[in-house]
């Protein structure tokens, strides 16, 4: 490993321990201070925080393509953050009114941190997969070696555990030494640092959102062995989340928003090849730092692609039909009852005991508000309009 190497992997390490800190009640209170003592805005415009990742889409299309000032809702410009500890910090204090935060993080924030928000909308479902290096060919091969995720607290690790288990293997966290060969080390690292490391074998593979793995194909120093959305169908992986104090004061604010994010993801669906061209970094608004063809390959891959990962065995369950991404913003009670249930069986560093103290259903209701959404879909066609079922429940399907 070289300086430079070593001083990402430090970063990230540093961010990691940051954030854990920031996820619980003791460490969040000075933000939660911060956030009171901000002089209150009656008209305080929409301020997002984001991650420059495929997760953020509807909130970046609604505002590159004016949605947000259509539904008579000011939006500035989204800021671009560097890792999920910037995300939840300026979120906590109130610099920001609105993020993307991975599913699983949301739990923790409200129940860990005690954090005044909600869950409003889903931001996407899939988009997310497993990259490893070219020679490993089967989960079981993992072993003995170490995969990264992007935190503890996401649905990567989730399904990422899913997929060891199902195959003999034990994921455990060593600090140092070597994992036995029925063991798979997990170790966090940011998004941007993972394609690198894979490159330089550092690691063996990692678990993470779009369009990460994509770069890891086109650039020839990885595969995808698994999508994410092979493992757990249709499942949600970054959530909007929003301060309570404005659902409860804002209202039709939050409704206005929200609104504009539906039509966002019903825009994109349509309009997949224009979203990747608008994400790109040669957009004036430069909203990502990728290129069209890392971001086309994960929003408009060639209807050719699906052959190709079926024969190699990343994708198992070709009669799902999903889309290496897909978008629709109903936040299924099912699917959080579930991931509480699932994060109780995941091996997760930093405080978990809350865990085991709440109740999934309970929990759900209290961590989601899914009345703006479900207005939203409804004045927008309803739940057919995103190609499903006319229905605001479901059944979840997990199998590895």
């Amino acid at each position: 490993m070289s300086i430079d190497e070593f001083s990402r992997y430090d970063v990230s390490r540093r961010q990691m321990l940051r954030l854990s800190a920031l996820l619980t009640a003791g460490g969040a209170l000075p933000l939660l201070k911060a956030y009171e003592a901000r002089a209150q805005e009656p008209d305080a415009p929409l301020r997002i925080g984001y991650l420059p990742i495929t997760d953020a889409t509807p909130l970046l299309v609604a505002h590159g393509k004016g949605f947000f000032e259509e539904a008579g809702i000011k939006a500035e410009k989204p800021v671009r953050l560097r890792s999920w500890a910037q995300v939840l910090e300026a979120f906590i204090s109130g610099q920001v009114n609105a993020v993307h935060l991975l599913s699983p993080m949301t739990v923790w924030a409200r129940f860990g941190s005690k954090a005044p928000a909600k869950v409003v909308a889903w931001n996407h479902t899939s988009g997310s997969g497993l990259s490893v290096l070219p020679h490993i060919n089967s989960v079981k091969e993992l072993g003995g070696t170490t995969v990264a995720i992007p935190f503890w607290y996401s649905i990567h690790n989730v399904v990422l555990q899913i997929l060891l288990r199902e195959n003999g293997l034990t994921p455990v966290s060593k600090k140092t030494g070597t994992p036995a060969a029925n063991e798979v080390n997990l170790i966090v690292m940011a998004p941007a640092d993972m394609v690198p490391a894979l490159a330089s074998k550092q690691i063996s593979g990692y678990i993470v959102a779009e369009p990460f793995n994509a770069a890891s194909e086109v650039l020839g120093v990885g595969k995808i062995l698994r999508f994410t959305g092979d493992v757990w169908k249709d499942h949600a992986c970054c959530l909007v989340f929003m301060h309570e104090r404005d659902i409860q004061q804002r209202p039709e604010w939050v409704q206005r928003a929200v609104n504009a994010m539906v039509k966002a993801q019903l825009w994109t669906r349509e309009n997949r090849a224009e979203t990747a061209a608008l994400l790109s970094k040669d957009n004036p608004n430069q909203y990502t730092p990728h290129s069209v063809q890392v971001l086309s390959k994960v929003l408009a891959p060639p209807e050719s692609d699906d052959a190709v990962y079926i024969k190699a065995g990343a994708i198992r369950h070709a009669d799902w039909r999903e889309r290496r991404i897909d978008f629709q913003p109903y936040p299924y009670p099912s699917y959080t009852e579930e991931l509480i249930r699932r994060l109780r069986t995941t091996l997760v560093e930093g405080e978990r005991d809350f865990l085991d103290k709440i109740d999934p259903g309970a929990a759900g209701r209290e961590l989601v508000d899914d009345t703006f959404v479900k207005k939203a879909v409804i004045a927008a066609g309803g739940m057919a309009a995103f190609g499903l079922p006319e229905s605001f429940t479901r059944t979840e399907v997990v199998e590895a």
